[in-house]
């Protein structure tokens, strides 16, 4: 196949794993068609056998590790963490939307950190919608804090996102030096998109509670016990990832020893059979993130890489880190944030941590333009349209045109002050 036959079918073969993931026809999973045109793009000749090799290869550890960190928060959730979690929230908001809105951004942001964003995504938000109907508040700003947070509070750990997963093994960074770098850049994004939702929700956030019982009704006996084991499982797994990174092991064994332990929990005390611990896995997805990378890889292969490193910037400055983060997220918006981040990563890694950083910045913080910037979003629509909350595209958008630069700027300037006092 020629090159520009081999560049043709991949970009189109891109687009249609890409709008498949979106729209799910008949509510088919995302690898149904990436497995198939990864092996197009294979059989054809846009990529060859070796490549696509490669590129399994360098994802396959990340795979795992996925794996197992999905596993850890399903069965978190099975021992009653996210059901404790919304009875904090309802207890500490006290039917005040101002503060039922601080508490989810401080457990989403959390959750999102150590537990990934999917946990938050797929776990908290259902939490989130029962806590407001129970508290008798408008649950539209609270139910966003989820989807944006989900991205934007992913950037603090490794394990928070796939992006990172990425990230990390491309950036040579330990464990801890990148928790260190990032720390600033995260609590600073957080907070502006914090500020941003005060500010774009105030009227929903000014109404008073409606129709909840007085504090004497409640019966706080009803409340789920905090559970200690599932907490201490995961202390000690953040605590094995800095371990294990320190000692050369891959932080992935630790992910794998926790997810094992509490699935060993539940197989033991019956609350779940060996079929529901593979299904928390989400073999489709892991399947589709394999696939997905291939296509892209076979992309960038045929001319993107090309075409990118003409407009890419150059060093790690404020300056190029602003022009490295700024196209991160214009392309995670245009491809999707998981694609952006297998383009990019390669080109930018020469170039030092800072401007990996720099890149999952863009691609962390960038999709909370549009529904189509990262799969986290989409899965978020999906579960507020369960429960009848029409989401506009157009109140998305305009939020997302506010919250982004708002966040993303800043957020660069804080890495770039973290790069200059610890060093890259």
């Amino acid at each position: 196949m020629n090159s520009a036959s081999a560049e043709a079918l991949s970009v189109v073969l891109l687009v249609a794993v890409l709008a498949c993931a979106v729209v799910r026809p008949f509510g088919l999973p995302e690898a149904v068609v990436a497995v198939p045109a990864a092996g197009l793009v294979v059989v054809t000749g846009a990529i060859s056998p070796e490549h696509a090799w490669q590129e399994a290869e360098r994802l396959g550890p990340v795979v795992g590790f996925l794996a197992a960190v999905l596993v850890l928060a399903h069965f978190c959730d099975v021992e009653g963490l996210f059901r404790a979690c919304g009875a904090w929230m309802a207890r500490r908001a006290g039917n005040r939307p101002k503060r039922l809105l601080t508490s989810v951004f401080v457990l989403a942001s959390a959750i999102t950190a150590v537990l990934s964003l999917d946990a938050t995504v797929v776990l908290l938000t259902p939490v989130v919608f029962a806590t407001a109907a129970r508290s008798g508040i408008r649950s539209k700003p609270h139910a966003y804090a989820c989807a944006h947070l989900s991205n934007t509070a992913s950037l603090l750990l490794p394990v928070s996102n796939l992006t990172n997963l990425l990230a990390f093994s491309a950036s040579g960074l330990s464990f801890t030096r990148f928790a260190a770098l990032m720390t600033l850049p995260w609590l600073v994004a957080i907070g502006a998109e914090y500020l941003v939702f005060r500010r774009f929700f105030a009227a929903d956030l000014a109404v008073p509670a409606q129709d909840v019982p007085s504090p004497g009704e409640t019966d706080t006996r009803d409340e789920p016990a905090l559970p200690l084991f599932a907490l201490v499982t995961v202390g000690c797994t953040l605590a094995g990832f800095v371990v294990a990174s320190a000692v050369g092991i891959d932080p992935a064994w630790a992910a794998l020893a926790g997810a094992l332990v509490l699935a060993g929990r539940a197989l033991v005390r019956r609350h779940a059979t060996p079929v529901t611990v593979l299904r928390a896995t989400a073999p489709g997805f892991l399947a589709f993130v394999l696939a997905l990378g291939v296509v892209v890889r076979a992309v960038v292969d045929n001319g993107l890489a090309d075409a990118l490193g003409r407009v890419l910037p150059d060093g790690t400055g404020l300056v190029a880190l602003l022009g490295i983060a700024a196209l991160a997220a214009v392309l995670a918006n245009l491809i999707n944030n998981l694609p952006a981040v297998l383009v990019l990563l390669p080109l930018t890694a020469t170039a030092g941590p800072g401007a990996v950083l720099a890149v999952l910045l863009g691609v962390n913080i960038g999709p909370n333009l549009t529904y189509a910037g990262s799969l986290a979003t989409l899965l978020w629509r999906r579960i507020v349209h369960r429960y009848e909350h029409e989401v506009g595209i157009g109140e998305f958008t305009r939020l997302g045109l506010i919250s982004v630069p708002a966040a993303l700027i800043p957020a660069v300037v804080a890495l770039w002050g973290s790069l200059l006092v610890l060093g890259g």
